[in-house]
């Protein structure tokens, strides 16, 4: 069995003082780190959101739109986001106290401007892969753990196509090591990947 342990977008910009702060964003880097140091993985990947300057999910590029509105992208409903996570800017930087150094492969994702990318796995139209899953598969990855920001979004989206593009595959998310943005909007992603058969479970379960 090859266990793997996924963090997604676990950088600057969805952390206090980022562009696109979650709440206590960064209570969830020394989760990410007891579990990289605990042996209990094979693999450790990171997904990390690599917007271009002119992402179409930015309010920026609206004109009349305010960070937060609903708009319109490529023809779907769209947040309007406040630029964030921008290519080549702090913002995007991994978080400064998360260990890198034990990250084995970072997954980007969000560089096309004409469709936002949730998923670690592929975008929000479901047209474009990042590769991830076919990485995963090659590496013949038997048990899949995913935590990391933002709980009602990133993580939501990333968990689902888990269980869908990985037949075979456990998914597990690990709720402590999350943090959302909506406290409802939370509540409906826990219950969307518990239907969809993703195991919830604390991070005191797995060995250290």
């Amino acid at each position: 069995m090859t266990k793997a342990l996924l963090l997604i977008d676990i950088q600057n910009g969805f952390c206090p003082g980022g562009n696109l702060p979650v709440a206590e964003g960064d209570a969830v880097v020394p989760v990410a780190n007891r579990l990289m140091a605990s042996g209990a993985y094979d693999l450790i990947v990171a997904s990390q959101d690599w917007h271009p300057a002119n992402h179409g999910s930015f309010a920026s590029q609206h004109p009349g739109k305010k960070p937060f509105d609903m708009g319109e992208l490529s023809g779907q409903p769209q947040v309007m986001w406040p630029d964030h996570c921008v290519q080549e800017t702090a913002d995007a930087d991994f978080h400064p106290d998360l260990d890198t150094t034990r990250i084995d492969f970072v997954q980007r994702k969000g560089e096309n401007p004409l469709v936002d990318s949730y998923s670690a796995f592929r975008d929000n139209d479901k047209a474009a892969l990042t590769g991830l899953a076919e990485w995963l598969k090659n590496k013949d990855v038997t048990e899949l753990d995913i935590m990391g920001l933002a709980t009602d979004y990133c993580v939501k989206f990333s968990g689902l196509d888990a269980v869908d593009m990985l037949p075979g595959v456990k998914v597990r998310l690990i709720e402590d090591g999350c943090r959302g943005i909506d406290p409802e909007g939370v509540k409906d992603a826990m219950d969307a990947m518990r239907a969809a058969g993703v195991e919830i479970v604390d991070s005191s379960r797995i060995g250290f």
